[in-house]
């Protein structure tokens, strides 16, 4: 085994992952993560038919008392609660510099029945009846909110196609609407399986998830953009390959903006909401976490696999990797295969063509750099080589044939 093949074995995978040298076959498996992703939104679909949303006081209405606790705990409340048949009643606490608060939501009630609760939750915490804040919420708030988040996601999405057609082209605006339209999924079904409740703070959460997935698309769909060169079947590298090798060079920098924000998302779940009780901030930054989640997945698992299986059903990359399959699949760049250990003057034969061509002089004719043609694996200097596939396979470079008037080297 050649020293600078033990070399890239001994590296660490965060070694690799950085340097951009990872080998993971991620569009190969792309049936296993479309299969995922189907099962996850198939799921969510039948909770969301089922068991629907539990949509908040926003959206449905009702009547909201906000209390100062006291020495009551929400048991208590609930009890009050109960003789009145508000068994169901959302009750919470908040906490605040005036102290600890009862928050009590139930639908809509007559007002008799809203004035004896009034009465009864004051006379468990030990407070006046001025100091029962007392709040009725229609649901039309609740369904402007819901429509005017409709009619931006809709804006959103047709300048998203626009910007990617212009900026890439258009058949990668397909895979990146697919991945929105996924994470949207997603975050739904969660909520509906959870039960969480879906409030305003819910509906801006998910519409800001949608900006993250789109620019962690747009991180990938650069790398490919760039790489599309070396897209050739002399050089041994089709459509899906190449996207392989984008998302494999791309992977760590995905990685880090990822990281990146769901700490404070994090912070604001665990700190904010879950010590400082701030409930607000749970609304929000619940539906975050998941939408972060979903859209770092779908940026590399749904939409580079399916822009690589929509390319290469156009004829020209059709045939490439049909060339590509008939020579042994794909082979990659220098800067991402094991590079050859011949260290003697004939150098390894680069295989893209299927000929060998000398890489032991630069005035040698034919010749090709390292980033548009595979790294062969090197024999010690014979002149022959062997280029490794994504696979990890061996492929045998065909010998080169010594011409009458070449010099011994």
């Amino acid at each position: 085994m050649s020293t600078t093949e033990n070399q890239l074995i001994k590296r660490s995978i965060w070694s690799r992952l950085y340097h951009g040298e990872t080998r993971y076959d991620i569009v190969g498996r792309r049936r296993l993560w479309f299969t995922i992703s189907m099962v996850a939104v198939l799921v969510g679909l039948v909770s969301l038919g089922v068991r629907g949303l539990n949509l908040g006081i926003d959206f449905e209405g009702g009547v909201v008392w906000e209390v100062p606790a006291g020495d009551a705990s929400i048991a208590d409340a609930r009890d009050v609660m109960a003789e009145h048949d508000q068994s169901e009643a959302t009750i919470t606490t908040l906490e605040s510099d005036e102290g600890v608060e009862l928050r009590v939501e139930t639908e809509p009630l007559d007002v008799e029945v809203s004035d004896a609760i009034t009465a009864d939750l004051a006379e468990l915490t030990g407070s006046t009846l001025d100091e029962v804040n007392l709040n009725e919420v229609g649901p039309s708030w609740g369904r402007e909110i819901s429509e005017k988040a409709l009619r931006a996601l809709l804006v959103f999405l047709v300048f998203v196609t626009i910007y990617i057609a212009l900026r890439f082209e258009m058949m990668m605006a397909i895979p990146t609407l697919v991945a929105l339209i996924h994470d949207i999924l997603i975050t739904v079904g969660v909520y509906s399986l959870t039960q969480f409740e879906v409030t305003p703070a819910t509906v801006i959460a998910m519409l800001t998830i949608l900006g993250y997935s789109i620019y962690d698309g747009i991180v990938v769909f650069d790398k490919v953009d760039e790489n599309t060169r070396l897209v050739s079947s002399t050089g041994g590298l089709s459509y899906g390959g190449m996207v392989n090798l984008s998302l494999n060079q791309a992977l760590m920098r995905s990685l880090n903006t990822s990281i990146t924000a769901l700490i404070p998302v994090a912070s604001l779940l665990i700190v904010g909401s879950w010590i400082m009780g701030a409930t607000t901030l749970q609304e929000f930054a619940l539906a975050l976490l998941i939408g972060l989640f979903s859209g770092a997945y779908s940026s590399i698992f749904v939409a580079s696999p399916l822009l690589a299986l929509l390319k290469e059903r156009e004829p020209r990359y059709r045939d490439i990797k049909r060339r590509v399959e008939a020579r042994g699949g794909d082979m990659l760049p220098g800067s991402v295969a094991v590079a050859g250990a011949g260290s003697g003057s004939g150098g390894g034969a680069a295989a893209g063509s299927g000929k060998g061509k000398s890489t032991g002089s630069r005035s040698g004719s034919g010749q090709k750099s390292g980033a548009d043609s595979p790294t062969p694996v090197g024999n010690g200097g014979a002149g022959e080589g062997t280029v490794v596939s994504p696979s990890g396979r061996v492929i045998p470079a065909r010998p080169r044939k010594k011409s009458k008037g070449s010099r011994p080297r």
